[in-house]
């Protein structure tokens, strides 16, 4: 689509976007812009959620550092007056409630006159409709990826598939994701609440589920409630907001795992050989 031509969109919200010529310039929050950016689409900035702060997390980063995207830290308290000196066409936020943007005050848009689009990453679609849905939006945005980078990467992301489909069926080990809270706290993580950890059970990876209590997405208790379900690899969150994993069990194998990783096929093709590589070893 050319930029001369109009351009409309609906997100996730049911919110219909649209614009007198496709968006050049986008802003986004950091994994959708990660994302975007591996679909060939490269954001003029992104922004951070609640848990970040004054720096880009590394781990959230994918290849925007590299690209020289610029971070605008957290989106609740990002300085408006920058935001408008960026002359944004298009604002791209996730949602985990398919109603409201994560990280940004859609008010904030509004008051600049831009639209945002919203795309799902909550429980309710799988991975792979995340996939394809980023993947549409930024084909609306234009993304022209070099010598069809994205058919590649779709290749890769199904090669990584089955060879963590054959390594999982020949795998012993009990798989535990959970992101550290400290010493002496620990969230664990539900499998079929995250899309990623209920595609990885479809693969046959061998998934722990924490049990009964409270929280929808994680179960926090002590880090006794991890040796008590006897994990063999665990998936530790490896975003600065967390903590690295503390007293477990000797022999258990540690990967690290980005709650947060951009919903494109590459990274997830990067994420899915790692833990492959895990099991295997």
């Amino acid at each position: 689509m050319s930029g001369t031509e109009g351009w409309g969109f609906t997100d996730d919200r049911g919110t219909e976007l649209g614009a007198a010529r496709v968006p050049l310039r986008v802003v986004a929050y950091v994994r959708a812009g990660a994302a975007l950016l591996d679909l060939g689409v490269a954001p003029v900035a992104v922004y951070g959620s609640g848990h970040d702060g004054a720096a880009l997390d590394p781990a959230k980063a994918g290849g925007l550092g590299a690209a020289g995207v610029s971070y605008l830290g957290p989106g609740r308290t990002l300085d408006e007056g920058v935001l408008r000196e960026l002359r944004p066409d298009v604002i791209v936020d996730v949602t985990y409630d398919g109603k409201s943007p994560y990280a940004l005050d859609e008010a904030v848009a509004e008051r600049l006159g831009v639209p945002l689009a919203a795309l799902s990453v909550g429980n309710e679609p799988t991975l792979p409709a995340i996939l394809d849905r980023f993947s549409t939006l930024a084909t609306s945005l234009g993304a022209e990826p070099l010598e069809d980078a994205s058919a590649s990467d779709a290749e890769h992301l199904a090669s990584a598939e089955a060879a963590l489909r054959d390594l999982a069926a020949r795998s012993p080990l009990d798989v535990l994701a959970l992101s550290g809270a400290g010493p002496e706290q620990v969230h664990l993580a539900r499998p079929q609440a995250w899309p990623e950890l209920a595609h990885l059970a479809g693969l046959g990876v061998r998934l722990l589920d924490p049990g009964p209590g409270p929280g929808a997405n994680w179960l926090t208790g002590d880090w006794g409630r991890v040796a008590a379900l006897r994990p063999g690899l665990v998936l530790f969150d490896e975003r600065a907001n967390a903590t690295p994993p503390y007293e477990l069990p000797s022999g258990v194998r540690l990967t690290p795992w980005n709650p947060e990783t951009p919903p494109s096929p590459a990274a997830y093709a990067r994420f899915f050989r790692v833990l492959a590589e895990a099991l295997a070893a």
